[in-house]
């Protein structure tokens, strides 16, 4: 049973940074791709982040500049170092990965989300 478990949200000041934290346990033979996906009241999920097994980047428009994703895979853990944070980024936050369980398999995985709210 693979789970992904997020850690980090909160309640944040306009200008302020959090860092959320995404740990992948369970049977895991590989972990692939890896991202940080949020969704708004009313919005559509969309990608904010993500980054491959060889640590190649990218980001949405938005926070490009701002948040910061990284991953440890000894730790089969994902990062997202949030600076500079704006009301608009108020959000429901989702880690995701492309997992191997084991040899030859690669299923795509979800976290159950953490809560960022940015507001004075």
């Amino acid at each position: 049973q693979v789970q992904l478990v997020e850690s980090g949200g909160g309640l944040v000041q306009p200008g302020g940074s959090l860092r959320l934290s995404c740990a992948a346990s369970g049977s895991i033979f590989s972990i692939n791709n890896m991202g940080w996906y949020r969704q708004a009241p009313g919005k559509q999920r969309e990608l904010v982040a993500g980054i491959t097994s060889g640590g190649t980047t990218t980001y949405a428009r938005s926070v490009k500049g701002r948040f910061t994703i990284s991953r440890d895979n000894a730790r089969n853990t994902l990062y997202l170092q949030m600076n500079s944070l704006k009301p608009e980024d108020t959000a429901v936050y989702y880690c995701n990965a492309d997992l191997g369980p084991s040899y030859g398999l690669a299923y795509d995985y979800w976290g159950q989300g953490t809560q960022v709210t940015v507001s004075s």
